[in-house]
């Protein structure tokens, strides 16, 4: 199937305006994932919940988000993959005007299941949508764009919380931009095409079924090692930098943001090579250089410099695994199988990405917060030998343009 940006005329230019339209829908994407965090620690004094409770908020909606991505292939068979992002993304934003009004924590746990289930729909259907009909290129720009949205929201709910409204006004102003995205994309929906994989509405491939597809488990174990490595790298980067190296906690809380400015600056850097190295590739120059960070941060040196390095490396690294994963589902397994394989490689991405970081807190919590090179180190083993076995499962299928 070719892209629809491969085209000429109206065409063109209908593809054009609709890709406008997924990238704003991919900053929706990212607007609500750091909100949270940002904001918790005005919400659980608020709340009189315990600063620990914001686990089971974000454990909640990662539930909500694994079960919507297994549904993902049955969705948009059904309904069409923008009708799938309408409906997700409006989801989202009404959970998010709920947290807003908000007076008891229970509340929150409620608004956390639409919450879920509106994020891990919306963001399997996008990415087999843009992997089935654009360019490999527009897979990592778009998910610069989901960082955009990232990085945005902590700042929105900073600006809210030095105001009156609090951290409600934050949530409602996150809310407003969802609901305004909401109306684009259905306004939108008129361009939207349906692939194949989508008409052929009886034959949803079941959960058992898309198990069983050859070299599958591969990729599943790779996506869960790569979301292990990149959530925990995320999480304890601040902490790592104050116990282990002893920074303070301000300028610790500011150094844990360079394994993000890596991955955001590398899916910038990696959309303009894409297409000439191809998602294969890709993948193993970006473990490489994972590798490369992962070994600045294990070396035995007392400079900050050295780990602060090690940090954008290997984020830089982490880059294009992302993206290119996704890109390749269609090539690999088939593009009326992409659909149902993309929301069980998101629903193992969620699972990697909720329960690893939890698990290595145990290790730092009784052993030492040194081990995090290493641990970081399994999950890259883990990765590149999965995404190798894959390659020799797959053997030489020509990849999508």
């Amino acid at each position: 199937m070719p892209p629809p940006d491969g085209g000429k005329g109206t065409g063109t230019d209908m593809a054009s305006l609709l890709l406008a339209v997924i990238y704003i829908a991919f900053i929706s994407l990212g607007l609500p994932d750091s909100l949270l965090g940002s904001g918790w620690p005005a919400m659980h004094a608020d709340l009189g919940a315990p600063l620990s409770a914001m686990g089971l908020v974000s454990m909640i909606i990662a539930a909500g988000t694994v079960v919507s991505s297994l549904l993902s292939d049955f969705l948009t068979r059904k309904l069409g993959t923008g009708l799938v992002t309408v409906i997700s993304v409006l989801l989202t934003a009404g959970a998010m005007l709920g947290f807003s009004f908000a007076r008891a924590f229970w509340l929150l746990c409620v608004l956390a299941v639409p919450y879920g289930l509106g994020a891990g729909s919306v963001d399997a259907a996008l990415n087999n949508y843009v992997a089935l009909h654009y360019r490999a290129r527009h897979m990592s720009w778009l998910h610069c764009f989901w960082g955009l949205g990232a990085l945005v929201s902590p700042f929105l709910m900073g600006a809210a919380l030095t105001g009156e409204s609090g951290w409600r006004g934050g949530y409602s102003l996150v809310s407003y931009v969802q609901f305004g995205i909401t109306a684009l994309i259905l306004l939108s929906l008129p361009l939207w095409k349906r692939p194949a994989s989508e008409e052929r509405a009886g034959k949803s491939l079941t959960l058992p079924g898309t198990l069983r597809l050859k070299g599958v488990w591969f990729i599943l174990i790779a996506f869960f090692a790569y979301s292990a490595l990149e959530a925990t790298a995320m999480q304890w980067a601040s902490s790592y930098f104050t116990e282990s190296k002893g920074v303070s906690t301000e300028i610790a809380a500011m150094l844990g943001s360079l394994f993000y400015i890596g991955i955001t600056l590398g899916r910038f850097v990696s959309g303009f090579v894409s297409e000439k190295l191809g998602d294969r590739r890709l993948i193993r120059i970006g473990v490489c250089i994972i590798a490369a960070g992962i070994a600045l941060l294990a070396l035995p040196v007392g400079s900050d410099a050295v780990a602060i390095a090690g940090f954008l490396v290997a984020g830089f690294g982490c880059a294009p695994v992302y993206p290119c994963i996704i890109h390749s589902t269609p090539a690999n397994f088939g593009a009326e199988h992409s659909q149902a394989v993309i929301g069980v490689e998101m629903a193992f991405a969620y699972i990697g990405t909720t329960f690893m970081p939890p698990l290595f807190g145990l290790i730092a919590q009784y052993a030492d917060i040194a081990f995090l090179p290493l641990w970081l180190a399994l999950f890259g083993i883990v990765l590149f030998c999965m995404t190798e076995l894959l390659n020799r499962s797959a053997g030489k299928k020509p990849v999508l343009p």
